[in-house]
């Protein structure tokens, strides 16, 4: 899903798609993941089989005995971090009401939210923290929970944003939310996706204008060092909203908020159903500034895949991408790609989406990727995903509702069948109403999952995350198995705490298998 304030609505092919029945049930399943492990996950054996630690055998046979607890568990599973998350979707509706009413914004007879004051046919947002109908009313507006019947979930959910994007102006208050809700989930990582300096890039893109050269058209950017401007306005925000973030979660005070413990990196998003010249510029300004303050660390082309200037510019866009990854290579891309099914877009749309974002988009993770075997020849680019270590982030919630894809009809257990890295990720937990560990939750119900093969996934998230410097495990783990690089054949030895020290990637990835040995004590015994 891709989370911004343009919103692709009534789309007809998503309505002939998603039927309100069937997405109604996919709604519910996706609040407490149920039933059989898919038919496709019985003919899945890669990850080759590991042999489990008696530890985390014992953590397997807890799950499996008691179910009633599952929850608590889940919760507790050291789950390493979310790669997928678009920030404004992430945050609790609820708080995205309380910023509402904060700002004295008023929400309209769509269940909008705008400006003050409130005029005929409007309400004060703060209405809604007195008034648990009208609250309830906003709550469905604003996410997935009980949306309309006759309503597809793909139209429903994309909606939303347009529907709270005026609540959504204080970064910093809104990162502590869901730095809070990770830090509940016990995960120490968090890439998450906002839009820098978003007016700035549009002006400077209007006033430049379209040039199919592509060269030529980086050189108007940068005359007069404009694009300069913008990545200092870009900084400039993110500077607000880490001081916003540290006096909401109290993280220069005696007791700073679990928020504090989390590492967070920005993801610049890329409006892909603009103009030409706006997208090339916010990508060129993502990247450039990736390259220029490390708390940002890539590009994404957001909105839905499925719209009509996507569709169009697909390749255009790659190609955008390919020659500015030439100007920019330091900094990371990972792009949405394949979250489109059949009936959604024309046949000839579902062939090439992946593979192009691969090849020629210089993608080194893709998110959802749900399309895959619909792809020409996708055995030969699942292999080489695998070969290159291209991970797919899959919010197995998010395509369930949105999609209506799930179970067996999943491409889950072909990415792993393939031995292509699989990160799970909530994408919009706050629209959908859900968490990470309803995530770990979904993949281990659905699809047969024992504690070592979580184990293995959280290990992933962190391992395929965008951290600088080496991992703690030698290369190709997916495959290969977690196994630790020579300077930390002995983790708690002093080698390895020089190693870890130096390179922030293996010092998360040690900090959470401490996490995993705490864990296994607590639930082997």
């Amino acid at each position: 899903m891709q989370g911004v304030i343009s919103v692709h609505r009534n789309s007809s092919r998503a309505r002939r798609l998603l039927t309100a029945a069937g997405l109604a049930a996919a709604a519910l399943a996706a609040s407490l993941p149920a039933g059989p492990p898919a038919r496709a996950a019985a003919s899945a054996p890669v990850p080759p089989p590991r042999t489990a630690t008696p530890a985390e055998a014992r953590t397997t046979a807890w799950l499996n005995t008691h179910p009633k607890e599952a929850a608590l568990f889940f919760r507790d599973l050291p789950k390493g971090g979310d790669l997928h998350n678009h920030l404004s979707g992430a945050v609790r509706t609820e708080y995205l009401i309380q910023l509402a009413a904060d700002d004295g914004l008023c929400i309209d007879s769509t269940m909008t939210a705008v400006a003050a004051p409130c005029g005929a046919g409007t309400r004060p947002a703060a209405d809604a923290l007195t008034d648990s109908r009208f609250r309830q009313e906003i709550v469905r507006a604003w996410s997935m929970q009980d949306f309309p019947q006759g309503e597809s979930g793909h139209d429903h959910f994309f909606a939303t944003f347009g529907k709270f994007g005026a609540a959504t102006s204080h970064r910093g208050k809104m990162l502590a939310d869901v730095a809070g809700t990770a830090a509940a989930q016990n995960q120490t990582y968090l890439e998450t996706m906002v839009s820098p300096a978003s007016a700035g890039a549009k002006q400077l893109a209007t006033d430049v204008g379209w040039d199919a050269d592509l060269a030529a058209l980086h050189r108007k950017l940068l005359a007069g060092g404009r694009l300069d401007q913008l990545v200092t306005t870009a900084k400039q925000e993110a500077d607000t909203a880490d001081a916003e973030f540290r006096e909401t979660a109290k993280c220069a005070t005696a007791n700073p908020g679990p928020a504090c413990r989390i590492t967070v990196r920005w993801i610049s998003q890329v409006s892909r159903n603009s103009a030409p010249e706006r997208v090339f510029t916010q990508i060129a300004l993502g990247l450039r500034l990736a390259e220029r303050d490390q708390r940002f660390v890539a590009v994404n082309l957001v909105q839905p895949e499925d719209g009509e200037i996507s569709l169009r510019d697909y390749r255009l866009h790659m190609r955008m991408l390919n020659y500015l990854h030439g100007v920019y290579p330091r900094a990371h891309i990972t792009l949405h790609a394949g979250e489109l099914v059949p009936g959604l877009v024309k046949p000839e749309d579902l062939t090439f989406h992946i593979d192009d974002a691969v090849r020629t988009g210089q993608a080194e993770r893709i998110g959802h990727g749900v399309d895959l075997v619909q792809e020409d020849d996708w055995q030969r680019l699942a292999r080489d995903m695998a070969r290159r270590q291209i991970a797919v982030e899959v919010p197995l919630t998010s395509n369930a509702q949105i999609l209506q894809v799930e179970g067996d009809e999943h491409p889950f257990p072909v990415y792993r069948k393939y031995g292509v890295p699989v990160v799970l990720s909530t994408d919009d937990p706050g629209v959908s109403r859900g968490d990470i560990g309803q995530e770990y939750r979904r993949a281990a119900r659905t699809y047969a999952l024992g504690y070592p093969e979580l184990k293995d996934l959280a290990r992933a998230s962190l391992e395929y995350s965008f951290l600088p410097g080496r991992s703690l495990w030698r290369p190709d783990p997916v495959r290969q198995g977690f196994r630790p690089i020579e300077e930390c054949r002995v983790l708690e030895s002093a080698r390895c705490a020089r190693f870890t020290d130096r390179n922030p990637k293996a010092g998360l990835e040690l900090r959470q298998e401490r996490s995993f040995r705490a864990f296994e004590a607590r639930y082997a015994g």
